[in-house]
């Protein structure tokens, strides 16, 4: 059968860095770095006592107070950016087929501020079970994409993708798959993610997962950089609102770019660690590259899962040097954790969206605080640290990786008119 198009007509941000698309890019562009102490409980006993939370965000201000308390965090920040995404795209909801319109969102971990203090309050009850009757409904990883089709009366596919921090970059692979196969025209998807908790903060730390830079957080995530010494927590939501190609250009929809392809694999290889020679971010490349018929030599840019990790970052500059071999030397590589921390489940489409906004606008957003080179990491490849750089971009690509091994790729083009 003949595939389908798929452009991208909608866009929703909300991140450390800005609470909207626009003050999301401006924040990127700019080299701002979204960490900060905690402020959302006391750190005394933490080992990390920094993250990049939102700045400036009261959920009153979009959400009614009482509807708002039936969602966890994760869920208002998926109904906040969904909104934002929706408005953007400007449908004409009375000529729309909500039949034909679905919602796959992504979340690592879901609710897990509801789980913890759920669990909290039990501990203090002398065993009495007395539980939230909206405790399941609000924990569970799903109902994001509930609470946005019951908003809106899309009645198209509804699920969520959980794959750790590869969750919206799947949750972008399966709607563009549907909508280009025909089970769709619209789709809206993203991911969403709120684990800046006592639970979140103290799991990854044991983990010895995060940085513990707590006397400079701006500089603590530092991909690339000799001493980067693990990643910064951040959370939020991106969404974006895919649609069929000709469906977008008979109701004169404004598209930013298409959909050209994605691509997954897992590493099969260790349940929190990499493989160390980035066998499965090599092959997820090589695997969108394939779905989106296009050579390595096609690629302007990877923006990179770079977490800032030790062996994280090492394992995918390998990967990318495998793929693109001297074409690597002639591309701009960033990664945006830099500034906006790991959103976990959300950054997949936080990072898509920046990737789109670099095609429109042409300039890649940099790789905040380098300083110093790692020498097992090529020098030589392009970065783009410390400060953005103008280009004019028709085609970049995406990755995530999440912990189990999951591996999720996205490219994004120019649209050909």
């Amino acid at each position: 059968m003949e595939l389908r198009r798929v452009v991208v007509t909608g866009l929703g941000a909300l991140t450390p860095i800005g609470n909207t698309v626009q003050e999301f890019w401006n924040g990127l562009i700019t080299g701002v770095s979204g960490a900060a102490p905690i402020t959302y409980f006391d750190t005394t006993h933490f080992k990390t006592k920094f993250a990049c939370e939102l700045k400036g965000f009261n959920v009153e201000d979009f959400i009614d107070r009482k509807e708002a308390r039936k969602m966890d965090r994760y869920a208002q920040y998926a109904m906040v950016s969904a909104d934002e995404a929706v408005k953007d795209a400007q449908f004409d909801f009375e000529n729309l087929d909500k039949d034909r319109v679905g919602v796959i969102w992504g979340s690592g971990i879901g609710g897990l501020e509801t789980f913890q203090l759920e669990v909290m309050e039990f501990t203090k009850g002398n065993g009495i079970p007395k539980f939230n009757p909206f405790f399941i409904p609000k924990m569970i990883a799903d109902i994001a994409g509930g609470h946005i089709s019951i908003k809106y009366g899309f009645r198209g596919p509804n699920f969520t993708t959980v794959s750790a921090c590869a969750s919206s970059t799947n949750a972008i692979i399966d709607s563009f798959n549907y909508i280009r196969l025909g089970h769709a025209d619209v789709m809206v998807t993203g991911g969403s993610e709120a684990a800046v908790t006592i639970a979140g903060m103290g799991g990854f730390n044991a983990m010895h997962a995060l940085s513990t830079r707590n006397d400079d957080p701006t500089t603590a995530s530092r991909p690339m950089d000799k001493d980067r010494d693990g990643f910064v927590l951040g959370e939020g939501a991106g969404a974006l609102v895919l649609e069929e190609y000709e469906h977008a250009i008979a109701r004169g929809a404004t598209i930013y770019c298409e959909i050209g392809g994605g691509g997954m694999s897992a590493d099969a290889h260790h349940i929190t660690a990499p493989h160390p020679e980035g066998l499965g971010a090599k092959n997820v490349m090589i695997n969108c590259l394939r779905d989106a018929g296009l050579k390595p030599t096609d690629v302007d840019g990877v923006n990179m899962h770079g977490t800032s990790t030790p062996l994280g970052d090492i394992a995918e500059s390998k990967a990318i040097l495998h793929v693109f071999g001297d074409h690597a030397y002639t591309m701009n590589l960033n990664s945006t954790k830099s500034m906006t921390g790991h959103l976990l489940g959300a950054a997949g489409a936080i990072e898509t969206i920046s990737s789109i906004l670099s095609i429109k606008h042409g300039i890649i957003p940099p790789t905040i605080n380098h300083f110093t080179d790692d020498d097992q990491i090529d020098s030589k490849l392009n970065f783009t640290f410390n400060q953005a750089q103008k280009r004019d971009v028709k085609v970049l690509m995406s990755n995530t990786f999440g912990f189990g091994g999951h591996n999720a790729c996205v490219l994004v083009k120019k649209v050909d008119l």
